[in-house]
């Protein structure tokens, strides 16, 4: 499989300006072209899979900006997904990097674990700790949220259409940090004129798949595919998750591609400058560039732009931002530099992890610009929510 995809790389060169890590270390084996010959050596066996070897995989964000940018049509998703499988069958890590994923992987796909770890996280930061462990205990947000949405929501009065029912992905992360967003999601769904289900569900796998746990990923989805039994289609709000979705062929479709031919009600104004920011699997692995866009500028008075270097990723990547700490930071504080230089009033984006990883570098820089879903904006237009209150209650 490996040697078959790696074949259509002819070496051009077009993803290493888009490549993260290039742009950072300038390192030709720290390209999406360098890790192709890297997996096409060592899928021959002319390479051993050294730690060395093993490292240049571990760098790799996984954002896909490469994928939208290769005029060749590599499958650099699947190539990496598929090494890392091999790199945790056939590898054996260090001792501290084995007990730093077993902890992440017996925590984050588990709403339950994970509300337990994000209250002990305060007393961990000021406890000592070993090294393996900071990451984790400084990425913890400061905030999380128990709103939830109902399990059925009724599409609104006075839709002019019959009610498509759809299933919400409430997701492992996203209901534990960012439960207010599920709500906003639902309550939107709804009004756009849909009936909406939220099942009791689990984490969908995109984190272990993603991290090279095939086997654990398939468990999970398999899991949540048996929660959303009898319905047509599941609206996701997490990019990172519905990508995942979508390469399992399960009915998945992003917020923004249910929400595109809405009718919604009266919009009211929201007098803001937002900084949008694009999350790497709704750009690149969904192929779904500034998505957004067209919903938001539906809403009055709410002006969207842009941060520069939209293609380079904000580094959180699942569980990057704890196994590559310095390059998550290096990558956080370059694009809140980004956001910064806009001058908005608050930042927003599609993803759970960037939400988290962007609000931390503003916070460094010394500005915590208010962070926020962009269904959270439409929905606070829709209810008539001032733009005073939604800053005022928007994390940071």
């Amino acid at each position: 499989m490996i040697e078959e995809l790696t074949r259509a790389c002819v070496h051009c060169g077009f993803c290493l300006p888009t490549c993260p890590t290039y742009v950072l270390w300038s390192e030709e084996m720290d390209s999406p072209r360098g890790r192709i010959q890297l997996m096409e050596k060592t899928a021959q066996g002319t390479l051993r899979l050294s730690p060395t070897v093993v490292e240049h995989f571990d760098r790799c964000l996984g954002c896909m900006a490469c994928v939208s940018s290769c005029p060749s049509g590599v499958r650099y998703d699947r190539l990496i997904e598929e090494t890392r499988h091999v790199v945790e069958t056939e590898h054996r890590r260090p001792r501290a990097e084995r007990l730093q994923r077993r902890l992440l992987f017996a925590t984050l796909p588990y709403p339950r674990r994970m509300r337990w770890a994000l209250r002990l996280a305060p007393l961990g930061r000021v406890l000592p700790a070993p090294a393996w462990a900071r990451p984790m205990l400084e990425l913890a947000p400061r905030w999380r949220s128990s709103e939830r949405p109902a399990a059925v929501t009724p599409a609104r009065d006075g839709s002019t259409r019959a009610a498509p029912r759809v299933g919400l992905l409430t997701g492992c992360v996203q209901s534990v940090v960012f439960g207010e967003v599920n709500a906003a999601t639902a309550r939107v769904l709804a009004a756009g004129g849909f009936e909406v289900v939220a099942p009791a569900q689990g984490c969908c796998g995109a984190l272990s798949a993603h991290a090279g746990r095939a086997d654990e990923s398939a468990r999970l989805t398999a899991r949540l595919q048996r929660s959303f039994a009898g319905l047509d289609t599941i609206v996701v709000n997490a990019s990172g998750c519905g990508s995942h979705l979508k390469d399992r062929d399960l009915p998945a479709l992003d917020l923004t591609e249910a929400l595109a031919d809405a009718e919604f009600p009266v919009l009211h104004p929201l007098d803001l400058r937002v900084a949008y920011q694009d999350s790497c699997h709704l750009r690149h692995a969904q192929r779904l560039p500034a998505a957004w866009r067209p919903l938001l500028e539906q809403i009055p008075g709410l002006s969207v732009v842009e941060p520069a270097e939209q293609d380079i990723c904000c580094g959180s990547a699942g569980i990057y931002n704890v196994t590559q700490p310095l390059a998550a930071r290096d990558l956080g504080d370059r694009k809140a530099a980004r956001v910064l230089a806009t001058e908005a009033d608050a930042y927003a984006s599609a993803n759970p992890g960037c939400l988290v990883q962007v609000a931390q570098a503003l916070g460094r820089a010394g500005t915590p610009l208010p962070a926020l879903h962009p269904v959270e904006l439409l929905d606070a237009s829709l209810r008539g929510v001032p733009a005073t209150d939604l800053l005022a209650r928007a994390r940071r």
